[in-house]
């Protein structure tokens, strides 16, 4: 089973075999409100933890969404460019924003288990 990792900006990352996954928390879709529009980056982007990636627009406001680790960008969930409302409606299955390949997969030991992102809701 795979698992997954949080951050204190609501963001959550994935593993699958060595392929990341990236999204934004059901808290921070909830916050947010109806989405818009989402920005997402370039494929082959290196990004660096803590680094603005994508921006998600909602009826509310624009807010960005920070990488949980450093890697290269190597797919992007096309399928928000037509229904950005996928980040609503499944914010941790379909409404996915990136894949990556991690530089430092230790990295993801910094961050929070889903335990101990609750508990800081």
């Amino acid at each position: 089973m795979s698992k997954t990792y949080f951050t204190s900006d609501h963001e959550w990352i994935r593993l699958e075999g060595d392929v990341a996954v990236v999204g934004i928390t059901d808290y921070a879709q909830e916050q947010l409100g109806d989405l818009v529009f989402v920005e997402l980056p370039e494929t082959g982007r290196q990004v660096t933890k803590g680094d603005a990636v994508v921006v998600v627009e909602s009826v509310k406001a624009a807010s960005d969404v920070y990488s949980p680790v450093d890697g290269e960008i190597t797919e992007v969930n096309t399928a928000l460019s037509s229904d950005p409302a996928l980040v609503n409606s499944a914010p941790m299955g379909d409404g996915w924003l990136f894949k990556m390949k991690l530089s430092n997969p230790a990295q993801l030991d910094e961050l929070m288990d889903e335990d101990a992102y609750k508990a800081t809701l």
